[in-house]
């Protein structure tokens, strides 16, 4: 049962009514809408302030109730801000006295007011979801409907595979998690090809062999340029080959495959048919060393070169679940327009 007391303060601060606590019966209309921000703020700190000594006793069904009950209150009264902000202070709450049940509940509800209210993306709210992420226990499967939920709404409930922005976020905690293969994913979805570059550094030397080094970075360059992200292909390239302790500075490289990425990506930048033909023909003995690279680079034939598409209509298997992972939906269909012919030779010195 919840405390009566409690249960009352919390109806006596959800439910005032709208008089201006600054002084004065009457008022101008903006002035009412400050006194009204102030004042609801001041309802919100306050039921936060039993919520939470309803924490610290160890009532944390109680506590976790109430929460719920005053989500949908104010939920109903429009109150969407004060509603998304008692939720994700009651989330940290729980968190820090280890209560993950009661912690992923109300942060899903922080997702619920988001979903349902006209909030715009904004910096402020990307990082608190990535908050609320990184303090969940990373084997919940909690863990996994919150951030597919929130790479959701961060692109406003579209196809696309969400914000770079959260991406980003998501990425760095997964690295210090050092869950590199989920923070490879999530950095292929941002903007920051430099920190995908550090990530990979870490992640060969630490679980890699000396002789996959360029392996690590030439998946992630080939997987860029299927998301038609040149700049971050580039910058992962370069920063990889600079900060890595087992490759020598290059141009050339030590490694065939490293120089065959800076070709590419050199050809790229050209968008000459020919280049990039001669250019997959004479490293194929390289290219090899894993078969995922010839269908990475159909597909990178395709977007930047003109190259037709193969006969059949979809990938299969493996690896049209990869691809499409990768590119999400829609993808397929802007081949046609971002590809260049040209059909002028290159030296390969």
């Amino acid at each position: 049962m919840f405390s009566n007391k409690l249960l009352r303060f919390v109806r006596t601060a959800t439910n005032r009514h709208p008089v201006c606590s600054c002084g004065g019966a009457t008022m101008a209309e903006p002035e009412s809408l400050r006194c009204s921000s102030v004042r609801n703020r001041g309802g919100v700190q306050r039921v936060e302030g039993k919520l939470r000594a309803s924490v610290e006793k160890g009532d944390y069904y109680e506590a976790h109730q109430m929460y719920r009950t005053l989500f949908f209150r104010y939920m109903s009264q429009g109150k969407h801000a004060e509603a998304r902000e008692l939720m994700y202070n009651g989330a940290l709450l729980f968190f820090s006295y280890n209560q993950q049940n009661s912690a992923a509940d109300l942060s899903m509800l922080v997702l619920e007011v988001l979903e349902k209210s006209d909030t715009k993306v904004e910096d402020e709210i990307l990082e608190n979801l990535a908050k609320l992420f990184s303090l969940m226990d990373p084997n919940s499967p909690e863990r996994v409907a919150f951030v597919s939920r929130a790479l959701k709404w961060s692109t406003g409930g579209s196809g696309k595979l969400g914000h770079p922005k959260l991406h980003q976020l998501l990425a760095v905690i997964l690295w210090k998690e050092q869950n590199y293969s989920e923070s490879r994913y999530h950095f292929l979805h941002s903007s920051d090809g430099e920190g995908c570059a550090q990530m990979l550094v870490e992640y060969s030397s630490s679980r890699g062999y000396r002789s996959e080094v360029d392996m690590f970075v030439v998946q992630a360059v080939l997987q860029f340029l299927c998301l038609k992200n040149k700049n971050g292909a580039s910058v992962v390239f370069s920063t990889y080959t600079e900060k890595h302790p087992s490759i020598e500075r290059g141009p050339p490289f030590v490694q065939p495959l490293l120089n065959f990425i800076w070709f590419l990506l050199l050809a790229v930048e050209g968008g000459k048919l020919t280049v990039f033909t001669v250019l997959c023909e004479q490293y194929q003995p390289s290219l090899k060393r894993d078969p995922m690279y010839n269908e990475y680079l159909d597909r990178i034939g395709q977007l930047f070169f003109g190259v037709p598409p193969k006969q059949s209509p979809s990938y299969g298997g493996l690896l049209g679940n990869l691809l499409n992972s990768l590119m999400g939906s829609g993808e397929e269909d802007d081949v046609a327009e971002e590809a260049h012919e040209d059909s002028s030779p290159i030296e390969l010195d």
